[in-house]
């Protein structure tokens, strides 16, 4: 599968609708989902809320958890699965987060909304209030990808030449807060040694029906800002992985070839007080000029 072929338009999904195999999960709470969804589509909030950990034990729980639910969706292989939330800056990258679970179990087939509900519901297509019954299946047992980090990979990876792209909000990059549930969710403040440093929304832009994904060039100069190029290795980190998926799938439709996801996050990693964290705000890297200009200085 094409990953430029992930992103897919409202007009786009509502013709796949009917010429294939569709299964289209919301992930938005059930109140929303209730007061209005696309035609045909499951809600799955567990998407976005399942939290995981890296041992071998959570990632079996992980695994397991999705592929019941997934199945129960009806998902058995052949069908398309399509991942929306409400906006693309309102839902923490949740959607995404299913594409990200999909790439790691093997899924043939996923996609995402670009721009989300607001987009669909800008284009004028319908929206219903049913909720759709579908029909169970089994989720198929495929080969997972290498897409999953562990707390033991990240750590590994400290100091090394591996990029280690943080993406939460400024207030907890800085170390202000722990999270997105609070500022003391989570036991302790601060980010990974070395990392650099995207705020997520960077990778979206304003469009007529919403914030939509940025073009690949746009996502490669975003990440030039911070000194990261394509051929790098980057691991991928935010609270709980919802933000961080939304830039795993902005890089890799830009065609960064080696990107994974610690999926735990600073959700797994600040509650372990052995493993060493950075706080306050960063240093600022001084770039030596080029030669000419410090020769003419």
């Amino acid at each position: 599968m094409s990953i430029s072929a992930v992103l897919i338009a409202p007009d786009q999904l509502n013709t796949l609708q009917a010429t294939e195999p569709v299964v289209v999960i919301d992930t938005r709470d059930a109140d929303t989902f209730a007061a209005g969804h696309i035609p045909g589509a499951v809600n799955l909030r567990e998407v976005f809320t399942f939290l995981a950990t890296s041992t071998p034990e959570g990632l079996q729980e992980l695994k397991a958890t999705f592929a019941k639910a997934l199945g129960d969706a009806g998902l058995s292989g052949k069908e398309t699965a399509v991942f929306y939330e409400d906006a693309m800056n309102s839902g923490y990258g949740q959607s995404c987060r299913g594409y990200y679970l999909l790439t790691w179990l093997g899924y043939p087939k996923i996609k995402v909304l670009n721009g989300g509900f607001s987009a669909w519901t800008a284009a004028g297509l319908p929206v219903s209030t049913t909720a759709a019954a579908p029909t169970p299946a089994t989720f198929p047992e495929l080969p997972m990808t290498d897409v999953m980090l562990t707390q033991a990979d990240v750590l590994a990876a400290l100091g090394s030449d591996t990029v280690l792209l943080d993406v939460r909000d400024v207030d907890e990059w800085i170390g202000d807060s722990s999270s997105p549930y609070g500022k003391d969710f989570a036991p302790r403040k601060g980010r990974l040694p070395g990392a650099v440093w995207i705020e997520w929304y960077r990778f979206m832009k304003p469009s007529a029906q919403g914030p939509v994904f940025k073009t690949p060039d746009e996502v490669k100069a975003e990440c030039a800002s911070a000194g990261i190029a394509p051929q790098d290795t980057v691991y991928l980190y935010c609270f709980k992985g919802a933000r961080a998926s939304n830039t795993f799938l902005a890089l890799k439709q830009a065609g960064f070839s080696d990107v994974r996801m610690y999926f735990g996050s600073w959700n797994e990693w600040s509650r372990d007080p052995s493993l060493p964290i950075e706080s306050g705000q960063p240093q600022v890297t001084q770039i030596a000029p080029p030669a000419k200009l410090a020769l003419a200085a």
